[in-house]
């Protein structure tokens, strides 16, 4: 199988403060990967760093065989992004950050159709500030499918969710993944990351504990589920 993210030895510091630690790993084609950790363990530095909105200190990212600093355009022509943290003018209305953001791209995909998937079709014409937390959340994953890209980016893509809205997120992701995307997501949610993903790598202090599947991490444990094990992998030793 191809693996379509390529990560060697990245490395990236704050000053003396080592943030992402030799970490390497390989993400196959319309494959669902999940980079685990609790918070300050590097999750979303290591994001950043792969996709090239931050300068790594070392290693080598290729992201469809492409780098994603040196050849930062021809990434994002077939990449999509959603971080946490997302931040756009008060005064804007939904269908206006759609169509600005799909202004960009050669082949964008219809925002109509994705935002009647995510529930969002009748908040078109209202301003993105008066959103609520999940309603926004769902917004920042519309726009990062809007490039009708071959790779996406997901940072915590359901905070903000209730139940019934995650797992209709989760139904839509892996139609996406059968149709061919490959998608790279951090989660805190266990449930979802049993549901979706093929491969995960368990990250620590910057450093990467466990790399395999949600099977493999439980019987490694030796814990009787997939919650137990990430809590056994991330404790502070006494």
């Amino acid at each position: 199988m191809e693996n379509v993210i390529i990560v060697r030895n990245l490395k990236k510091t704050y000053g003396k403060k080592v943030a992402v630690d030799d970490v390497s790993f390989e993400v196959e084609k319309a494959s669902i990967f999940g980079l685990l950790g609790a918070n300050g363990a590097g999750k979303t530095t290591t994001i950043e760093c792969v996709v090239g909105t931050k300068k790594k200190d070392e290693g080598i990212v290729k992201i469809l065989g492409l780098d994603p600093i040196k050849e930062r355009k021809e990434v994002f022509r077939c990449v999509g992004v959603q971080f946490q943290d997302c931040a756009y003018p008060n005064l804007i209305k939904v269908n206006e950050l759609c169509e600005m953001t799909a202004c960009v791209h050669k082949s964008p995909a219809s925002y109509c159709d994705l935002l009647e998937k995510f529930g969002l079709k009748d908040k078109m014409k209202n301003y993105v500030s008066t959103l609520s937390g999940g309603e926004r959340q769902r917004l920042f994953i519309v726009l990062a499918l809007l490039p009708n890209p071959k790779v996406v980016f997901l940072d915590e893509l359901t905070t903000g969710l209730d139940t019934i809205a995650r797992k209709e997120v989760w139904k839509y992701l892996l139609k996406l993944k059968d149709d061919g995307l490959t998608i790279f997501l951090s989660s805190h949610y266990m449930d979802e990351v049993q549901k979706l993903c093929d491969k995960i790598a368990i990250l620590k202090n910057g450093k990467i504990i466990f790399l395999g599947t949600t099977k493999q991490a439980v019987i490694n444990s030796e814990k009787d589920n997939f919650e137990d094990a990430y809590e056994w992998y991330i404790k502070e030793e006494k």
